[in-house]
């Protein structure tokens, strides 16, 4: 059910921003055809997104993900048949400035109700130069930060520079709330003959995400240190909203790699804030952190960005694997 040709006018439906995801079980990125389901057809950029569409929509709706299972999303590009699948869409949900050819495809698709999570929610500058230095008056923060400035092209050639601000926004529950709301209401709009469902099933997952910051605020209260390792700056939202500090081998990119310089500051703010632990993530290469903390005799483990759901992942959907993050956290953390 093409729904779109029943909406309100197109101008009602693109005044409200609003952003969806998808489970891998749900989602469909081979299957039936997006417009062909006798449904409401959501086309997805990536599993955050796809997960709030599920979850929103329920039984009305069909997902596709642009971004398949395993595949790191920050590389994805489109492809002919992903571009008509967009075109018979009845919405797209993304989130812009994570991935430089969704944005494009979905600017260039005649698709009415284009939905755009950065919309729905204030981003914030975040990276490797997170303010870390100024706490320790050391002279961190000569050093520190320049990496976002010299891998603004990964080694795909690809831009990479994320101008309005960090894209990672789900990983902060209560903005992706947030987000989620936002998604209601555009849902709402976009098929009202269901607009009660949706309504319901965002309030519910509103909740649900309540309840998960409520665990990382009680589980993390009491902590020997507030500093954590990670591969790439991807928990810049969840280190703000819970007093924690992020320090990031690389910058908002997973592919940049580290300068000596930056490699031997991490050496240092480990010896010195009681870092235990360098997190790794599931879907790009560990190495440099196993080389960091091996240089440094220091522990390893998953954080997971929660960007796609895998064999590896720990858990199945968004919040199995967010709970498992808060674990490794209280352990890095020392929590108690």
């Amino acid at each position: 059910m093409n729904v779109r040709r029943r909406h309100i006018s197109t101008v009602a439906l693109t005044a409200v921003a609003a952003l969806g995801f998808g489970t891998l079980t749900a989602c469909s990125s081979d299957s039936a055809a997006a417009g062909d389901t006798g449904k409401f057809d959501v086309v997805a950029s990536f599993y955050p997104m796809a997960f709030l569409a599920e979850r929103i929509g329920g039984e009305h709706v069909h997902v596709t993900s642009l971004t398949q299972p395993g595949q790191e999303p920050h590389d994805l590009e489109i492809s002919a048949r992903q571009t008509a699948q967009l075109e018979e869409a009845d919405a797209a949900l993304y989130l812009k400035g994570l991935q430089p050819s969704v944005d494009e495809a979905i600017g260039q698709s005649p698709i009415a109700t284009k939905i755009d999570a950065a919309e729905l929610t204030a981003l914030e500058e975040h990276g490797t130069e997170a303010g870390h230095g100024e706490e320790h008056g050391d002279g961190h923060e000569e050093e520190h930060g320049h990496e976002d400035e010299q891998a603004h092209e990964d080694e795909h050639g690809h831009d990479h520079d994320h101008e309005g601000g960090d894209p990672h926004i789900w990983l902060d529950p209560v903005k992706y709330a947030e987000v989620a709301e936002g998604v209601g209401k555009a849902f709402q709009k976009a098929d009202p003959d269901h607009a009660a469902d949706y309504r319901k099933n965002t309030a519910t997952l509103v909740k649900d995400l309540e309840a998960l910051d409520e665990k990382f605020r009680t589980g993390l209260a009491n902590r020997t240190t507030d500093v954590f390792v990670t591969s790439h700056a991807a928990f810049g939202y969840l280190a703000e909203r819970y007093g924690l500090t992020e320090e990031a081998i690389s910058g908002l990119d997973p592919d940049t790699e580290p300068s000596g310089a930056r490699v031997k500051e991490l050496q240092k703010i480990a010896k010195d804030d009681g870092v235990t632990t360098v997190f790794y993530e599931t879907l790009v290469s560990d190495k440099t952190a196993k080389t960091l903390a091996g240089d440094t005799g220091l522990k390893t483990d998953v954080l997971d960005p929660v960007e796609g759901i895998t064999d590896h992942s720990r858990g199945e959907d968004y919040f199995q694997v967010m709970e498992a993050n808060l674990t490794a956290l209280r352990t890095a953390l020392g929590a108690r």
